[in-house]
């Protein structure tokens, strides 16, 4: 037990200051992430939309994240990632007070689309930030401690938004308004005049001296085809957001509250697990054997929803499906850093969020469309099937990757 607890305080050890803030700011944002894991849910049973509607409006959302990412990566080279987060924060404020005053699935597309790329442009200045400000040998934890901080705000904002939805859908759009605006108030007053580490950056433009340090993303072709299979996964995984907690709905019954429980207790998982299993994987297995055994038990997580029923599967189901997250999902950022130069960084960042971000296009869209025609089942089953196709295609991608692990 002494040598548990000695390895997961080790998992936290050495991480920078200004790391433990940008985590900070993430979890005070995300605790307020109430709307999009709801926003399904919200369309159908108060708005009354169709389940095909409500795809195309979720959609949206992803293609909006498309735009935002790439304006993200593009605006972070040009001005900088602080200024790109700090307007980000900011400006997706009075977008949380507007939706809930939208009714109509046009004007409500609209909107999510907007809200969408107003918020994703933060991801990609997000992550080139958090290697800035990160230590040499610690920037893979430094961003499982990011996602650690997203994901203890998404088992806070999700929980307490069932509730909230429980007696009036306005509020899951304020609160996720009141969370914006105070991650953005302290984004401000700790990083206004901060500085990362300097001397790194500086040694590493030096060390790329004589590359191809302005190479393009869209150039490199490895990278490209890492960041296709990115977003086929992400694909898959973002049925979290979309046709899951409509499957809980449907399928199970459940109300708000216990939709809310359940996305809480995803959270839950990776908040205490993934510092510790990401310390203890980097220093055990390669970046292609975690992200391929990611991509296994992801599939398996929607394997065992078709082969039992009852409310433990969902969550032995959504234990699994969180250990896959904690492994594929930081090293699929680190690996983008690693293959980026200081000067493109950027750019890199924005296709990694791209990729992602494409993801919430076709996820709602195909998905709903397949529930609707053919059932949950057949849903699930073909997800499985994709997901060991980009197991497959991750192994042999990475395997000509040059990797530094």
């Amino acid at each position: 037990m002494r040598e548990f607890i000695r390895l997961y305080l080790d998992a936290y050890r050495g991480l920078s200051t200004p790391a433990w803030m940008l985590a900070l700011v993430m979890l005070i944002n995300r605790s307020g992430a109430m709307v999009i894991p709801f926003l399904g849910v919200y369309m159908i049973n108060h708005l009354q939309f169709t389940l095909e509607d409500t795809g195309t409006i979720l959609s949206c959302f992803g293609i909006g994240a498309v735009a935002g990412s790439f304006l993200g990566g593009w605006l972070t080279d040009k001005i900088g990632h602080f200024k790109v987060q700090l307007t980000s924060l900011i400006l997706t404020v009075p977008m949380f007070f507007l939706l809930p005053e939208l009714d109509k699935v046009v004007t409500m597309a609209i909107g999510v689309f907007m809200l969408s790329i107003i918020s994703e442009t933060f991801r990609p200045a997000n992550s080139v930030s958090i290697a800035y400000y990160s230590k040499p040998d610690n920037v893979i934890r430094s961003f499982s401690l990011n996602r650690m901080a997203l994901n203890l705000g998404f088992s806070i904002g999700p929980a307490l938004g069932g509730f909230l939805a429980a007696v009036s859908y306005t509020f899951l759009f304020y609160g996720n308004a009141i969370a914006a605006f105070f991650s953005a108030v302290l984004f401000y007053i700790y990083f206004r005049n901060r500085k990362g580490n300097e001397k790194t950056i500086k040694e590493e433009a030096k060390e790329e001296e004589g590359e191809h340090v302005d190479r393009s993303p869209y150039k490199d072709r490895l990278f490209m085809l890492f960041s296709l299979l990115c977003c086929v996964f992400a694909i898959c995984f973002f049925q979290l957001l979309s046709t899951l907690p409509l499957y809980y709905r449907t399928v199970y019954l459940l109300s708000e509250a216990e939709i809310g429980i359940i996305l809480a207790f995803s959270g839950l998982v990776v908040f205490s697990l993934e510092m510790l299993l990401v310390h203890i994987a980097e220093k055990r297995f390669t970046s292609l054997a975690i992200i391929v055994w990611g991509a296994i038990l992801c599939a398996i997580s929607f394997m065992i929803l078709n082969l039992a029923h009852g409310i433990w599967v969902l969550y032995i189901a959504m234990f699994v499906f969180c250990i896959s997250e904690i492994l594929a999902m930081p090293f699929m950022a680190t690996i983008t850093l690693q293959r980026s130069s200081v000067k493109k960084r950027g750019a890199y960042m924005g296709i990694n969020s791209l990729s992602f971000s494409a993801a919430h296009i076709f996820s709602p869209f195909v998905g709903t469309r397949i529930a609707a025609a053919y059932g949950f089942d057949t849903l699930w089953w073909g997800t499985v099937a994709a997901l060991i196709l980009t197991a497959i295609g991750f192994y042999f991608v990475m395997k000509k990757m040059r990797l530094s692990n």
